[in-house]
Formats: C-alpha cells, structure tokens, sequence
C-alpha cells in the first residue's frame, strides 16, 4: 500500500496574477482549467510540476467556501494536500475507524476522490484519491485533463519535494495526519511524515494565520533562474531563500 503527493492547491482572490507569478519564477504551465468547479463558485488551473500539479483556485461568485476561506486565513494562501493512494477503500475505512469526517467525495470509474474535513485533520484540507491506471505518475490524473503531459515544463524545476502544514498545536496534527494515513513520524522531534515520494512536514503557526497549508519546497533545476525572476517581481525575501506567492512560502532543494 502506498501513499504518494500528487498535487496540491492554493486558494487566491484573483486567479491571473497567481499564474502569471507560477509562469514567470517556475516556467509552469497551465495543462487544464476544470469547468466542474463552477458548482463551487470556483474558476480554477492546474500547473504540471514534473509528474506532480500545482493547482490555483479562486472564487467567481460570493459566499463560497474558499472565499470564506480568504477571509478567515486573511488572504491568499495554501489550501489542501491531495495525495494518490493504490488502496482507495481501505484509506476510507480508516477514516471511519477514526471518525474523521468527510467533507466531499465521489467515486467515478476510473477516479474516488475522498477530502477530508480540516477540523478533524488540523493543518489543512487533506485528500486522499485513486486513479486508474495512475500508478505510473506519468499517467492520467483526473484533475489535471486528459492530456496535460503536454504542458510539462522543467526548465526551472521539476518536483515537489515536501509541503509544510503549520498549526497552532503541530504535534497533534501531526500525530492525526500519522494516524489517518498509517504512516509513522520522523525527526527528532517526531515531526515528517513520509510520503513515497515527497514528504509533509508540520510546524507552528507564527504569522498569525493559523492552521494551513504553509509552504511547499520544490526540486530545483535552475535556482538562479528562479531566483533572479522572483526578486525581479518583489516575491523574494531579503536572505533570498524563500519565494512567496500566493500567500505561500515557496523553498528551492538544490
């Protein structure tokens, strides 16, 4: 049974600024805009990182959840960690065995989706799918269309690497995340979780924001590049080793 990070999304008031940033620091590309999400309220893109989706959400309408989500964590910023398992049911059955609650899911042929709801999590929207065919990551992945191979581009960089979860109280969101996914901590102290193939990390919340998806790292193939467009665009702190868009810290692993 494996669990690996396939793709995460951030939630923004204007979608157009957010991808302009992703294009010009990272080279992304955009591979599909769902037009599913419009029952949400939502208009959305997913961005090819490697074998692995950025994907950006922003609300069309009033009143949606990721709009009240803005509000409450004050702005732009991480929403969920979506992550691709082999064993679909028995993921869903633990989260029964645990009583964590689930927020939105359907199963299609060759797609089950299960997101879990944050208050039982902590940290932020965890997701747990399946797909068909999906154990090659070069493979279909429902959310990102039917051909978005075509929109891989890693000039700059070419993977996700880990994705921070802050909270006010870590440990035990970390222990929770532990629990649902049946995978034990590491650090000293216990404090990563292991994915197959990238790594979810959880640490406390200091900028007054609360629990949420707080920054991902990425595997550089080109840091100077990224670098040197971040800081030309004001989205680079003063040591130069974080990128920030969309409300998100994003690290380079070089």
């Amino acid at each position: 049974m494996w669990l690996r990070l396939r793709q995460v999304a951030l939630v923004a008031a204007q979608l157009a600024p957010v991808l302009d940033d992703l294009h010009s620091v990272f080279g992304l590309e955009v591979a599909f805009r769902d037009p599913g999400v419009g029952t949400f309220g939502l208009e959305n893109a997913v961005l090819p990182v490697g074998q692995q989706f950025i994907e950006v959400v922003a609300p069309v309408k009033p009143d949606t959840a990721a709009g009240r989500y803005l509000d409450r964590r004050n702005g732009d910023g991480g929403y969920m960690v979506i992550t691709h398992t082999d064993e679909h049911q028995r993921r869903k059955d633990r989260a029964a065995e645990l009583g964590v609650r689930i927020a939105l899911e359907f199963d299609e042929p060759n797609y089950h989706c299960m997101q879990l709801h944050p208050r039982d999590t902590g940290g932020s929207f965890l997701e747990i799918d399946w797909q068909r065919g999906g154990e090659d990551m070069a493979g279909p992945w429902g959310p990102a269309g039917p051909d978005w191979q075509r929109a891989v581009s890693t000039n700059v960089i070419n993977g996700i690497t880990a994705v921070d979860v802050q909270a006010d109280d870590p440990d035990a969101v970390a222990a929770k995340w532990s629990e649902i996914t049946e995978i034990d901590l590491t650090g000293d102290p216990p404090g990563r979780l292991a994915f197959d193939n990238a790594e979810a990390r959880f640490v406390p919340a200091t900028d007054g924001r609360g629990d949420g998806l707080a920054g991902i790292e990425l595997a550089a193939v080109d840091a100077d590049t990224a670098v040197a467009a971040a800081d030309k665009r004001g989205l680079l702190s003063a040591d130069g080793d974080v990128i920030t868009i969309c409300g998100t810290r994003f690290t380079l692993a070089r």
